[in-house]
């Protein structure tokens, strides 16, 4: 177990999660190892006491446990399975945690090689954007060997507060991906319900003083349909991250021969935001579709 202090940690990637998530190690005692794209990121933590590497590899050379909160994909093979990166620059026995939304297959794939070279992977996506992050109050979908889940259970509980172990390895990800989702339709509902409100003289605010604490009651209705009325869309979750999501859970369910008409319905709006310049906006900014 590693309920000891001063366990050497890793974390690379970080942004509007990341960087929060990655302050709860710090505070939990435990000795920080950082890297992000962009330094400025990691001024923050660094003034605090945590250690810069100046890429993935290092940061896993020097860490028991490894921890990654990228964007895409893409960027998570690079670092895990590209020359100098973190599978090839792990100590031996190193635990490695990717909680980007990313890949089943992907992860499959990350394990495989992680054990290949005496290393264990785990993939464990979160829900409960920045918020979540900040309060370490996230939803932490666990794929991967439950020894290795017991072991980084400890750091996994600094971050979050419902940790679930799904199955092996890509059973995280598969998760998060029913997590993404039930958003993608209730995003929906949630914009609509509100446009509705407003097109029928109603005041939205008062209405969300009735429904949000019925049947209709979620996340996403009293935390980001406020921040609707309130024309805040700045990022708890960019938009631009949640249409590679909607992606990866569509490609999926293609695979499994699944129709998901709503979710392809919220891509599709979602999409047409990135193309109208709000793939930086936070995921509430669908409502722009309902806007005259």
């Amino acid at each position: 177990m590693t309920n000891d202090k001063n366990i050497q940690v890793g974390f690379v990637g970080l942004g509007i999660m990341g960087r929060s998530m990655a302050s709860h190690l710090l505070k939990g005692g435990h000795t920080l190892h950082v890297f992000n794209r962009s330094r400025p990121k990691a001024d923050e933590l660094v003034a605090q006491g945590a250690v810069w590497h100046g890429s993935p590899g290092e940061v896993a050379a020097a860490s028991e446990f490894v921890i990654s909160m990228v964007g895409y994909p893409t960027d998570v093979e690079e670092i895990y399975l590209g020359k100098g990166g973190i599978i090839e620059s792990a100590r031996p026995g190193a635990v490695l945690i990717d909680m980007t939304t990313s890949s089943p297959d992907l992860a499959k794939q990350i394990a495989v090689s992680a054990a290949q070279r005496g290393l264990v992977a785990l993939d464990a996506p979160v829900s409960g954007g920045d918020v979540g992050a900040r309060e370490a109050k996230l939803s932490i979908m666990v794929g991967g060997e439950k020894p290795a889940f017991e072991k980084a259970l400890p750091l996994l509980k600094l971050m979050g507060a419902n940790i679930v172990l799904q199955g092996g390895p890509g059973s995280g990800q598969h998760t998060k991906m029913c997590n993404q989702i039930v958003i993608a339709s209730t995003m929906l509902g949630v914009c609509e319900g509100l446009a509705y409100a407003k097109r029928s003289g109603l005041d939205p605010e008062t209405v969300l003083q009735s429904i949000g604490s019925g049947a209709a009651s979620s996340f996403a209705l009293n935390n980001l349909g406020l921040r609707i009325l309130k024309n805040d869309f700045a990022p708890g979750f960019f938009i631009e991250h949640f249409v590679k999501d909607m992606g990866i859970a569509l490609s999926e369910a293609e695979r499994m021969k699944l129709d998901l008409p709503s979710l392809a319905l919220a891509s599709k709006l979602y999409q047409q935001l990135v193309a109208q310049g709000f793939a930086r906006n936070g995921t509430q900014a669908l409502f722009k579709n309902y806007e005259p």
